[in-house]
């Protein structure tokens, strides 16, 4: 039986970057899209709880759901695919998804996150404009089919998702990084609506990317496609021990045992 690849993102199920991520891995086995019915960046993780979701067919194995990436994860494995996906793709995203806060925010990388948290094999895919800002999808996405083809092949550790950036070619190679940051200061924009209520806007500002060497910030700024591994377990282990962590557990321990005497 084919491998069943599933490709999602948060930019839209019409997206020139998923339709070109389609196309390239057509031979790798049953592709499948889920995919927001309109843009859902800055999403993150988020689920919708609070109202129904619909789901409209668009073509033969393409779907557009009405919520967020992380939903369409869950309505891809719960409802629309016909078994597990044996890999799961976010992307091609349009725009770098670099730095702990991107990362933070990203519905592209949450979807990747998602699908780690479901045991599928995932990872999210974004590219980075030329100085014209134009996008090179066939060379990107040509990247992402030979991380496709290795996967299929060797199976990522469970709980960890990858984070790729595809800077516009020539690049000049592809170094496995940490995380950087890209430091924003976003600006809220006040205006007045038609019938003069006041309305705010969140811009981006002019985010600051921070980071040595090894770090992704850097190193797609250097031309290099860059990888970063994400583990779903966000535990600060050296934290547990700290003096300070050890003095809050002593002080509510104690508070307990006084209100239960």
């Amino acid at each position: 039986m084919d491998p069943l690849i599933l490709l999602t993102n948060d930019d839209g199920f019409f997206s020139e970057g998923i339709e070109a991520l389609y196309h390239q891995l057509l031979d790798l086995g049953e592709i499948y899209i889920v995919a927001p019915d309109r843009e859902r960046s800055a999403t993150s993780l988020s689920l919708t709880l609070h109202r129904p979701l619909r789901v409209k067919k668009i073509r033969k194995n393409v779907y557009a759901v009405d919520g967020t990436p992380a939903d369409c994860v869950y309505m891809a494995l719960k409802k629309l695919l016909p078994r597990i996906p044996s890999l799961l793709l976010s992307g091609l995203n349009l725009g770098p998804n670099v730095g702990q806060q991107d990362i933070s925010y990203s519905g592209t990388v949450a979807a990747a996150i998602q699908g780690a948290f479901l045991g599928i094999a995932s990872t999210a895919i974004s590219i980075l404009p030329d100085s014209q800002g134009q996008y090179s999808f066939h060379f990107s996405a040509r990247v992402a089919y030979e991380i496709a083809r290795i996967l299929l092949q060797e199976k990522l550790p469970g709980g960890i998702s990858l984070n790729v950036n595809i800077p516009s070619p020539p690049v000049k190679g592809i170094k496995i990084v940490k995380l950087g940051q890209k430091r924003y200061n976003p600006e809220i924009i006040e205006k007045k609506d038609p019938r003069q209520n006041t309305y705010f806007w969140i811009g981006t500002g002019n985010p600051k990317s921070i980071g040595d060497k090894d770090s992704d910030v850097k190193a797609i700024k250097q031309g290099f496609i860059t990888m970063t591994p994400l583990h779903t377990d966000s535990t600060d282990y050296p934290s547990i021990r700290l003096p300070f962590l050890q003095n809050l557990l002593s002080a509510i321990n104690h508070e307990i045992s006084e209100k239960t005497v």
